[in-house]
C-alpha cells in the first residue's frame, strides 16, 4: 500500500501512522480483518509446475490480492461501525495454516481514528 486509499464510504486506509495534513481528532481502537482461503489441489499442482520452470503463479497472486482486499474491507467496515473515517498504521500478515498447509490466512489490523 503506497499511500492512503479510500473505500466507497470514504474511509481512508494507510500503513503510515498519520495522515499528512489531517490531524487525528480521536483514536477509536484497534480494528482487524481476517480472511482464510483454501488451496485447490489442481491449482496447487499447476502452480508447482510453474514454479519449477521459473514462472509466476498468477492464480496464487490473484487469490492473495483478493484476500488482502477483503481483509482491508473488513477493517474499513469495523472502523465505520465505530464512527471513524480512517484506519492508520495498517499491518498485513500472511500465514499458512491447516494440518497440511492447505489454507492461507491474510490478516489486516490497524487503528481506527477520526480525522
Amino acid at each position: 500500500m503506497a499511500g492512503p486509499w479510500k473505500d466507497a464510504r470514504g474511509i481512508t486506509v494507510t500503513t503510515t501512522p498519520t495522515l499528512e495534513g489531517r490531524p487525528i481528532q480521536e483514536y477509536l481502537g484497534i480494528v482487524t480483518g481476517e480472511v482464510i482461503v483454501g488451496a485447490n489441489l489442481f491449482r496447487d499442482l499447476f502452480a508447482n509446475i510453474r514454479d519449477i520452470v521459473g514462472g509466476r503463479s498468477g492464480s496464487y497472486e490473484r487469490i492473495l490480492r483478493d484476500a488482502r482486499q477483503q481483509a482491508i474491507e473488513e477493517i474499513q467496515a469495523e472502523c465505520g461501525a465505530l464512527g471513524g473515517n480512517a484506519v492508520v498504521g495498517i499491518d498485513l500478515d500472511y500465514e499458512v495454516i491447516g494440518d497440511t498447509g492447505s489454507m492461507l490466512m491474510v490478516s489486516a489490523s490497524g487503528t481506527a481514528v477520526r480525522v
